[in-house]
């Protein structure tokens, strides 16, 4: 196994699509709290991707946790390929 290898963790990502809004943060926060409560229980990176309009507060309330932030597109479309519209 090379170096490179070795140093890679899997990442456990959750994409809200749009249907995230302000009151399920809630959710975010108590996936937060039970990973920085039990270090160590699982051998990968967790990350979260709420809508654009959430992205913001989300971060800035899991900022000293283990659990990233990250971001995704929207389009009015309910299904399809469609990147890149926000």
């Amino acid at each position: 196994m090379s170096e490179t290898a070795a140093a890679l963790r899997p990442l456990i990502a959750g994409n809200w699509k749009m249907n995230g809004i302000k009151s399920a943060l809630a959710e975010a926060m108590a996936v937060n709290e039970h990973l920085s409560a039990n270090k160590g229980a699982i051998a990968a990176d967790v990350m979260i991707c709420p809508p654009a309009t959430l992205t913001l507060v989300m971060a800035e309330i899991l900022k000293d946790g283990p659990v990233a932030v990250g971001g995704q597109d929207c389009h009015v479309a309910a299904s399809g390929a469609n990147t890149g519209d926000i």
